[in-house]
C-alpha cells in the first residue's frame, strides 16, 4: 500500500518543487494550494522565508495565518500535491478562499491522492482547533468537491462568483472532528508531517 506524509517545504526540494509548478505550465493547468510558490520560481530561498513569514501572521483584511505542505509519497519520495492551510479567516476568506486551497500534479490525478491531502490537512486543522472547514471550489471541476464530498463535506452554497473566480462556486463545509473519526480508513495510508527531509 501506498503511503503519504506532509513534508514542510525546505531548501533540498528547491528543484523538486521547481518541477511541480512548471508541470502545471506544462499541461495548461489552473494552480492552487500552493503558497504563492508560482510568483517565486526565480527566489525560492525568498518562498521559503515566505511561508515562515505566512505562519507568525497576525490575521487581518489582507492576510492570514498559513501553512503550506508538500504532499509526498513514500515510496519514491516525490512531490505528488501541495497544500495550503489557513489557520485563521477574514471576512474576505469566508466570501471566497476558504480554509483551504490544494492542488495534485497533472500526472498523477485520478488516484484518489487529494482525498490523502485533505485528510492530513483536516489533522492539522484538528490540531490547531479549526472546528469547521470552509472549503470551495468551481463547479465545473467536480474532482475538487467530490474530494470535499468524499470527507464528509456539505455543500452550503452555490453562487455566481463574478469578482474572483468569474464562474460558478460551491461552499463547503467539514466538521473535523466527525470526518476524522468516520474516515479512518485514510489513516493507514498516511506517515503524518515531516519536518524537511534530508
Amino acid at each position: 500500500m501506498e503511503k503519504f506524509y506532509f513534508e514542510v517545504p525546505g531548501i533540498n526540494r528547491k528543484d523538486d518543487a521547481i518541477a511541480y509548478i512548471n508541470e502545471f505550465f506544462e499541461y495548461d493547468s489552473e494552480i492552487n494550494g500552493v503558497g504563492g510558490l508560482r510568483r517565486y520560481l526565480d527566489d525560492y530561498e525568498g518562498w521559503l522565508k515566505k511561508l515562515e513569514k505566512d505562519y507568525v501572521k497576525i490575521p487581518d483584511e489582507e492576510k492570514v495565518p498559513a501553512k503550506t505542505y508538500f504532499l509526498v509519497r513514500e515510496n519514491d519520495g516525490k512531490i505528488v500535491g501541495m497544500i495550503n492551510i489557513r489557520l485563521a479567516l477574514n471576512e474576505k476568506l469566508k466570501r471566497y478562499g476558504g480554509h483551504i486551497g490544494y492542488s495534485i500534479r497533472p500526472t498523477e490525478r485520478g488516484k484518489g491522492y487529494n482525498k490523502i491531502n485533505l485528510y492530513l490537512a483536516l489533522k492539522v486543522c484538528d490540531s490547531y482547533g479549526i472546528a469547521t472547514v470552509l472549503l470551495d471550489a468551481d463547479l465545473d471541476n467536480p474532482a475538487s468537491w467530490k474530494t470535499m464530498e468524499a470527507l464528509g463535506g456539505v455543500r452550503i452554497r452555490e453562487y455566481y462568483d463574478d469578482i474572483n473566480a468569474h464562474c460558478t462556486v460551491v461552499d463547503y463545509n467539514i466538521d473535523v472532528k466527525k470526518a476524522l473519526a468516520e474516515h479512518k480508513e485514510f489513516e493507514q495510508m498516511t506517515l503524518g508531517i515531516m519536518e524537511e527531509v534530508e
